[in-house]
């Protein structure tokens, strides 16, 4: 079992009646009714890459386009600006 630990750059944005949250190192999107919410599915969307693409032996990292990045574009409507931190344990098989 292997322990990976990130570090990744990511917002929360308001979009007319919710949130959508975006890693932008990964560029790996979610959504919620509220921050929290927004926050929540995006952690679980950010595990679910990082470990299907660290599975597969393909590139965890794709940083989004700057013609996508909110800090960029929206930054009126970036409510929040975090680091996700995350911790996973995998078992790659030989």
């Amino acid at each position: 079992m292997e322990n990976h630990n990130f570090v990744l750059e990511s917002v929360i944005v308001k979009e007319n009646d919710g949130f959508y949250s975006l890693c932008l190192d990964v560029d790996v999107a979610s959504q919620g009714d509220t921050i929290e919410e927004a926050r929540s599915m995006l952690i679980e969307a950010v595990e679910l890459y990082l470990e299907s693409s660290i599975e597969h032996g393909l590139p965890a990292l794709r940083r989004t386009p700057d013609e996508a990045n909110p800090l960029l574009m929206d930054i009126d409507n970036v409510v929040e600006h975090f680091s996700l931190k995350l911790k996973l344990e995998l078992t790659l098989d030989a």
